[in-house]
């Protein structure tokens, strides 16, 4: 068959909207005909797909934080690198939570809503200060691999990982094995990433199949502020830095770092699009030593769509409904937990340890987390392509200010699919030796 016969091949964003469009169609189908089968098999494939993405979850942020971090022995000031990475952090996580904040206290979403106390219920799992603070060093090696306590995984491979920059030569085969590994997982990772349209259209056939369109009218507000506000952390806040911190054309950021962005939207895992995330970010022209430091390390803690603006809104929607009034020191420790607790999120799909942790700190009742998880799916996706955002963004900031920000990198940047055999530009290696 000749080149011009060949079936063209779909674009994977055309896949992804296909496969949302697919799932929107067969749940209405399977909830308004009542089909047994149909409603076992969406659940079925979004379960897979979710699992698949959770199985690589703990060995890959394990090896991904531990190369990470012995990778800044390449780097030139590495430390004041680091530094400059958390600050950012920080700074965009304050914006967002007061932006998510600013639309709560403007719109009033749990007004309205019919919704009573009487519909919540307390969540299976909590999260508390003591828990998070105690919870950070593992009791064994095994259990946080078996019961995926991401952030007792990031210790100790923060701990392995310096110590391996302290041993020096002596741990060099530990070091190769470990980027080979790294190297494996990302492989057998992208292959899964091939099956987000199918675990697209089975994630929301599955929530349209066990909630339908009723829950719309008593969440509409909430559902709009958290898309609005992330919206304009995506295309006010992000494009803003971009022009005035790193001085670089923000479009170009958004046409380069499509592939993740779109990919976090419908897995709802910002660990699971890690690879993606990294890869745009090289291609963005941020130095490959850095970049593989800066966004596995924002993977597991940089949060601004799940621990920033969600649980700004979701604290005054709760609120509301329990008829709880809240003060300025509420919503400063509002702002505090955001910032803080952002590592309680984990990059996995969903926000609920992170609710109730400011729930707790709020003193509101946690039975509040019960009148938001049939909306949460939906809410999730946005939440996670502003979180995956954000990882990339940051990268870009810093490596600006520091003047190690390859600009022809940049202004070449595509929207392009990333391949997971796409090679590493020549010279990213070169371009971080460059003196801060």
């Amino acid at each position: 068959m000749s080149a011009s016969k060949r079936i063209p091949k779909i674009p994977f964003w055309a896949q992804i909207v296909a496969g949302l469009a697919i799932g929107v169609l067969l749940g209405w189908l399977a909830r308004s005909q009542d089909i047994g089968w149909l409603k076992e098999t969406l659940t079925q494939l979004g379960g897979i797909f979710v699992q698949l993405l959770k199985l690589a979850v703990a060995p890959l942020v394990f090896f991904a934080i531990l190369v990470s971090i012995t990778n800044l022995r390449k780097v030139n000031n590495a430390a004041r690198l680091a530094a400059q990475t958390l600050v950012w952090f920080m700074i965009t996580s304050l914006i967002a939570v007061a932006i998510g904040l600013g639309i709560g206290l403007l719109t009033n979403p749990g007004a309205g809503t019919g919704l009573t106390p009487e519909d919540g219920k307390a969540p299976e799992h909590q999260g508390s200060w003591i828990d998070f603070l105690t919870g950070i060093i593992p009791t064994d090696v095994v259990t946080p691999f078996t019961e995926l306590n991401v952030l007792q995984i990031v210790f100790m491979a923060a701990v392995a990982g310096i110590a391996a920059l302290a041993l020096g030569e002596k741990a060099q085969p530990i070091l190769s094995l470990s980027e080979s590994v790294l190297e494996l997982l990302q492989k057998a990772l992208w292959w899964v990433i091939r099956l987000a349209p199918i675990g697209t259209a089975g994630l929301i056939g599955k929530a349209i199949v066990t909630y339908g369109w009723d829950l719309v009218g008593k969440y509409a507000t909430f559902t709009a502020d958290v898309y609005i506000g992330c919206a304009l952390v995506l295309f006010g806040v992000y494009p803003l830095l971009l022009a005035t911190v790193a001085k670089v054309n923000p479009l170009q950021f958004f046409k380069g770092a499509w592939p993740a962005i779109q990919l976090a939207f419908v897995s709802r895992s910002s660990v699971g699009t890690m690879p993606v995330t990294q890869r745009v970010t090289e291609r963005l022209g941020v130095p490959k030593e850095y970049a593989s430091f800066a966004v596995p390390f924002g993977a597991t803690t940089k949060m601004d769509g799940c621990a920033a603006i969600y649980p700004a809104l979701a604290a005054i929607f709760i609120a509301q409904i329990f008829d709880v009034q809240l003060g300025v020191k509420e919503y400063l420790l509002i702002a505090f937990v955001s910032v803080i607790g952002s590592a309680a999120t984990a990059g996995l799909t969903g926000a609920t340890v992170m609710l109730t942790l400011t729930l707790s700190t709020l003193g509101l009742p946690l039975e509040g987390v019960g009148l938001l998880m049939a909306i949460d799916p939906i809410l999730d996706m946005i939440r996670t392509a502003t979180n995956v955002a954000g990882q990339a963004l940051v990268p870009v900031l810093v490596s600006a200010r520091e003047k190690i920000l390859d600009l022809d990198k940049y202004a070449s940047a595509s929207a392009s699919p990333i391949d997971d055999r796409e090679p590493v530009a020549a010279g990213a290696e070169e371009k971080v030796a460059v003196a801060v």
